[in-house]
């Protein structure tokens, strides 16, 4: 790019001041030299004026202009000097550039802002001091990735898929969000990625008393708690978001407070663990047999206890007795109690070591004990036992526990607040991911060494009086959990609540999703209302589905897709090397992205193939629509290099390769004429090449302005944009080029010679008949067609000229009949018998027949060339008409005649004597040489003969089929298979 300078006058210190140095007629100013030749700051005006005298004598240059009038020094004072006046306006000086760069960011509005404007008035801001990894990235991101699975479903997972297979799950989510991370941190430390929180909003086990739906038979008890929690967490989202909505500045205090709780929480959980080492918790479970009963129906575990001495039976009787009728499996098996956490030292870790699924209704059973089973199961499900409430599977709980390690996009969404987001976001977002990796691990493998089978799957915990599993093994108490899982839903709701609106009004602002753009407006304050109620939607929407383990899968998709294209753009960026690529974390390879993509692909895919394949939809859908209708992109996108590769891989191997007949078809040199006003003159030449190609093959529409290219520069914009325009309209896909040259014979004749690039050149050239070419009134028109038509010759081109081709149909047009006629007079290789093919594939010309005219002499077998004839279009698979027409000698020249019929047994006889192709091509050559000079001999010396004598007679045939034993007939022609018949 180049630079502008300005020179301003400089004056020295001693000068008088600046308000009286214009009223001094021997001020002048500094002019350039002056300024480079001075040796110290002590050089005064007057020693400069003797320099410039000096300069003066020496006949130096003393005007930087090139075109000075006069001998004396002009003044500078006001004048651009910039070596590129015109580019003053358009381009930016360098320091003001560098200013916009320094304060580029591509952030939302920060929660600050919108605190300014809270109160109507914006307030004096106070300069916050950036945060540094650990307040800015670190604590974000573990608050974001500590979500409520870790308190009411971590222990069920292990229980279900057991101590191993709960490793393997976690192991592939952290690993998916690790690789995830270092991609995500080679993306960030090369620009800004603003992110999203995770809307995680979930009621359990906060008031488990209170019902505001309940049911009174054992098959509605379901629905009824799934009711129960509609309302409450309707009512919960409603309260977060009126605290969003009345002001962010609150959420801001509470995070602290919300990631304190849930720390305790995990704190208290680790020091339960270590005092079951010493007293485990005094919490039993009742089994029968070896199933699991719902104690919260009965007090005494056992089928009789002693009151005042006297022997009485519990409630168990009622429960399983009716009518006098007590259940089989109830009589035959008793009732014991086992302790609900064993301790680390009980062993109990061998019996948790592999997975118990099973179908939903099967009631839970200890498998190491000993039970007699009931011939009559059918009425178990009205009996006080634990069930599976769902079909239990590894894949089902790999989509339930996924969410739980997301959100590590946290810390990237702060960037704008860290002291060296470059430095902090991949340290501090790789530290979180590795400490709740941790976390996670040691809570699988603490659960598994503690706690009995029975009582990890049991998912509500009705065997131990409804408390969650890990309130039981927290210590002191029960309700640090309850505290810890409500702050950590509060709080991941309350971080979507602020985060997910600002994002959807930044995408709405910047058209990258045009009907998003309602959601781009909000308070006067900034605040992004309307995204805001979208977003309190889609919350309602997770929240009447009242379930946790639909929800997760589905949130599962969308953060296993946005992580499978985080990698897939840190993968394509790398491997296609663009300029612009230069993170500053160098820990990162694209064999690690497209570990981390492939991962992310297959856990959707393991999760739930159904929801993949609609999140995947999804995602296509709203890039297509984005390709088609969004805002243009600053920096390119991956998709683009990828295209760009492929083209020059694709054109250096077509390159290498020499085209086979099979491929071979009309690549296509469109020569348009423009008008006064640089549209297309003939736009129904456009038309006619979009039915010629219909879409396949190279295109190129190119015109010619005459001039030169500095003075022409705007009419070339001007002349190309028409030219797109007209392309579009006649739906002509190609390219297209406008070029300026002093002739255009002479731009014609570099269009034909450069057009294309590598292996993607034309091979016939198009164009338009010339108009007016017998008036004297355009006389060059004449001369640049015939040109043209010795250039396209000499280039070994193919050359298509449609003449009246204003009168030829558009592609709106459907001809209902008529004949596309070829005389077929000068055999060309079969390229008029293709032509017309490729006309009648486009819908225009599908109706019309194809008709072929061939001449013969009166005295020729008509009869038998039509037929000949006819059986050479049918190995060519083309359905036509064939007609011959006879004339007489004198209408057929001898050149054309010679060229028609004879030309394929020349080349026939070639290849029968087997010569090397050198000799062939030098045999050839000198047949065309000696019947060329013949035929202008004879046209120029003698009068035309009354038969004409053809090089090829019957007499010199039959000499040369003794002299072979092999030869040809002229009708045999008609018989032989052309090289080209794949076409």
């Amino acid at each position: 790019m180049p630079t502008n300078f300005t020179v301003v006058p400089v004056e020295d210190a001693e000068a008088p001041s600046s308000s009286n140095a214009p009223s001094s007629p021997e001020a002048k100013p500094v002019s350039l030299g002056q300024i480079f030749e001075r040796s110290g700051p002590e050089t005064t005006v007057d020693d400069q004026q003797g320099a410039q005298t000096d300069d003066d004598e020496g006949q130096k240059e003393s005007t930087p202009f090139l075109h000075a009038d006069n001998a004396s020094e002009p003044d500078y004072d006001g004048k651009n000097m910039a070596l590129f006046e015109e580019e003053m306006d358009s381009a930016p000086m360098v320091s003001s550039l560098l200013s916009k760069l320094a304060n580029y960011t591509n952030l939302t509005q920060g929660v600050r802002e919108h605190e300014e404007y809270e109160d109507g008035v914006r307030k004096v801001t106070v300069t916050i001091p950036p945060m540094g990894t650990f307040i800015g990235v670190y604590l974000p991101c573990m608050q974001n990735i500590l979500g409520v699975i870790l308190f009411i479903r971590l222990a069920w997972i292990v229980g279900t898929a057991g101590i191993l297979g709960s490793f393997a799950i976690v192991s592939m989510c952290c690993i998916c969000t690790l690789l995830t991370a270092i991609s995500m941190s080679a993306i960030a430390t090369n620009g800004v990625v603003p992110a999203g929180g995770t809307i995680e909003i979930l009621l359990t086990y906060i008031v488990p008393e209170t019902r505001a739906f309940e049911s009174e038979t054992k098959e509605g008890e379901a629905a009824a708690w799934a009711n129960n929690m509609r309302i409450f967490g309707t009512g919960c989202l409603l309260l977060m978001s009126l605290v969003v909505f009345v002001g962010v500045k609150y959420v801001n205090k509470l995070a602290l407070v919300f990631l304190s709780c849930v720390i305790l929480s995990i704190m208290a959980t680790y020091a339960g663990v270590i005092k079951t080492l010493l007293e485990p918790p005094e919490v039993n479970v009742c089994l029968l047999g070896n199933r699991s009963l719902n104690n919260e129906l009965f007090e005494t575990c056992s089928k009789t206890e002693m009151v005042e001495n006297v022997t009485v039976m519990t409630q168990l009787w009622s429960l399983f007795c009716s009518n006098e009728t007590c259940d089989e499996y109830f009589e035959l098996n008793n009732l014991t109690q086992i302790r609900a956490i064993p301790g680390l030292l009980s062993g109990v870790i061998k019996d948790n070591l592999w997975g118990d699924y099973g179908p939903a209704g099967t009631v839970l059973e200890k498998k190491t004990l000993l039970s007699v089973p009931a011939k009559d199961m059918s009425k178990d499900i009205y009996r006080p036992y634990v069930f599976n409430d769902m079909t239990t599977y590894f894949t089902l709980l790999v989509g339930i526990y996924f969410p739980s390690v997301t959100g590590i996009m946290a810390g990237s969404n702060r960037s704008g607040d860290l002291r060296d987001a470059q430095r902090s976001i991949p340290v501090g977002t790789i530290m979180a991911i590795l400490t709740t990796s941790f976390i996670y691990i040691s809570c699988v493998v603490f659960f598994g060494a503690c706690v009995e089978g029975v009582v990890l799957r049991d998912k509500f915990g009705d065997s131990i009086g409804q408390i969650p599993v890990i309130g039981i093994l927290a210590w002191p108490s029960p309700w640090v959990i309850v505290i810890g899982s409500f702050f950590s839903c509060c709080g991941a709701g309350l971080q979507s609540l602020t985060g997910a609106p600002r994002l959807l009004q930044a995408i709405a602002r910047d058209g990258i999703i045009p009907f998003l753009q309602v959601f781009g407006h909000g308070k006067s304050n900034g605040e992004p209302t309307w995204a805001l109620l979208l977003t309190i939607g889609i919350c309602e929407i997770g929240i009447l589905i009242a379930s946790l383990d639909a929800v997760a899968p589905i949130l599962s998709m969308f953060f296993l897709m946005c992580y499978l294209f985080v990698n897939l753009a840190c993968a394509v960026q790398t491997l296609l090397r663009t300029p612009n690529w230069r993170p500053r974390f160098k820990f990162y390879h694209w064999t690690l992205s497209f570990l981390g993509m492939s991962l992310s692909l297959s856990l959707m895919f393991v999760s739930s193939w159904y929801y993949a394949l609609v999140a995947m939809v999804i995602a296509g859908c709203i890039y297509k629509y984005i390709e088609y209708r969004g805002a243009e992109k600053e920096w390119g996108d991956g998709i683009r290099g990828l295209s760009l590769n492929a083209a020059r891989y694709a054109l250096i191997r077509l390159e290498e390769s020499p085209l086979h007949t099979k491929n071979w078809r009309p690549q296509l040199l469109v020569l348009c004429k423009p008008d006064s006003d640089l549209s297309v003159k003939h736009p129904r030449l456009l038309s006619f090449t979009s039915q010629l190609k219909a879409g396949k093959g190279l295109t190129i529409v190119c015109s010619v302005l005459q001039g030169t290219f500095m003075a022409r520069g705007q009419d070339v914009k001007t002349a190309e944009k028409n030219l797109k325009a007209a392309m579009v309209a006649e739906k002509t896909k190609g390219f297209h080029h406008v070029v300026v040259s002093s002739s255009l014979r002479d731009g014609f004749s570099v269009l034909i010679q450069s057009a294309g690039l590598g292996g993607m050149k034309h091979n016939a050239v198009l164009l338009a008949w010339p108009e007016g070419w017998q008036q004297a009134r355009e006389p060059e028109s004449r001369k640049n067609f015939i040109e043209t038509v010795r250039e396209t010759t000499s280039a070994h081109q193919a050359l298509l000229v449609a003449k009246n081709i204003d009168s030829f149909p558009d592609n709106s047009q459907r001809l209902k009949e008529g004949n596309i006629d070829v005389w077929w007079i000068v055999h060309d290789g079969g390229l008029l018998m293709l032509l017309p093919f490729l006309l009648r594939q486009h819908k225009v010309w599908r109706k019309c027949r194809m008709r072929i005219f061939t001449v013969a002499q009166m005295d020729d077998n008509s009869i038998q060339m039509k037929k000949d004839l006819q059986m050479f279009l049918y190995h060519l698979r083309i359905d036509a008409v064939v007609e011959v027409v006879e004339m007489h000698d004198s209408d057929i020249s001898a050149f054309t005649y010679e060229k028609t019929l004879v030309m394929e047994q020349r080349t026939q006889m070639l290849k029968q004597m087997q010569l090397s192709r050198t000799e062939r091509e030098r045999e050839a050559q000198l047949i065309h040489d000696r019947n060329t000079a013949s035929h202008s001999d004879k046209t120029a010396n003698s009068p035309p003969p009354d038969r004409v004598h053809m090089t090829w007679t019957k007499d010199k045939l039959i000499s040369e089929r003794a002299k072979h034993k092999e030869g040809m007939a002229v009708k045999d022609m008609f018989n032989m298979r052309p090289e080209w018949e794949n076409l």
